[in-house]
């Protein structure tokens, strides 16, 4: 292919996206040699497809044939390796693109590159409760728990499992607005009074909480999103890197030099 009909490079990738099983394909090739039947199999392609797309592949350099195989060149790799970067990206950006604004990102300075390997758990119309489950398995993964926040709708739906994991020992400290403390100690006494009885369970009161949900686990850290008008949490966004680690602790522990004890009369009333 000489210099002036050389296709452009959004025309290549157009090329590759324009039909899903390209991408499986010539991913697949990087892996180790195949045969048409096999890429037909993996595919679902028909046999004059795969034939017209192998075609195309050994024309760009992309691919060689050894007898019935095929397999990726260097080029095809490093294709593959992007074109799969830019696919993982688009399906990153998509799980964000609704809940992003509920969550403190760029307030903490961090690219979303930085958390492209953190665990996005969104709220579906047939899974509500989808990153309710994704907390409580970090829960259950935690020997110390610490909480600051406005998150009612993340702890409220996972009560019993919460307080099963503070009787059974998990150290937990929660810093509350005074309205929540008020609400979930009304609404729930039974829940509330052993845990707060057996002294694994520290309840701090503080006026400003942020609007978002900041959960500090053993070995990772969440950051949940609350939609006021649904009444539900849209996202839980949880990690283990260590900037997010850093921020979420400094956080906290500017909250909790602020707050104040839970009064044991709001315990009584």
């Amino acid at each position: 292919m000489t210099p002036s009909t050389r296709e452009s490079p959004l025309d290549e990738i157009e090329f590759l996206a324009r039909s899903e099983h390209r991408v499986t394909s010539l991913d697949a090739l990087t892996e180790r040699p195949r045969t048409r039947g096999e890429l037909r199999s993996m595919t679902g392609a028909s046999r004059s497809t795969i034939g017209r797309m192998l075609r195309e592949f050994e024309r760009r350099r992309w691919i060689r044939r050894e007898g019935h195989r095929y397999e990726a060149t260097q080029l095809g790799g490093f294709v593959a390796a992007g074109m799969r970067e830019l696919i993982d990206r688009i399906e990153t950006e998509q799980e964000l693109r609704d809940v992003w604004h509920l969550l403190p990102i760029e307030g903490i300075g961090l690219s979303i590159e930085t958390t492209s390997d953190a665990v996005v758990t969104v709220a579906e119309v047939d899974d509500p409760y989808c990153p309710v489950n994704r907390f409580v398995s970090l829960l259950q993964e935690s020997e110390r728990f610490r909480f600051v926040g406005f998150d009612v709708a993340l702890l409220e739906p996972c009560r019993d499992e919460l307080r099963q994991r503070i009787v059974d020992g998990m150290r937990t400290e929660i810093i509350d607005p005074p309205s929540v403390a008020r609400r979930v100690l009304s609404s729930y006494p039974e829940h509330c009074s052993d845990p707060l009885d057996g002294g694994n369970l520290t309840v701090l009161l503080h006026d400003d909480v942020p609007a978002y949900g900041i959960s500090i686990f053993e070995h990772r850290v969440g950051i949940s999103g609350y939609d006021p008008d649904s009444g539900i949490v849209r996202v839980l966004f949880d990690t283990d890197a260590p900037e997010v680690r850093e921020w979420a602790e400094s956080t906290y522990e500017s909250h909790r030099r602020e707050a104040r004890p839970l009064a044991r009369e709001m315990v009584a009333e």
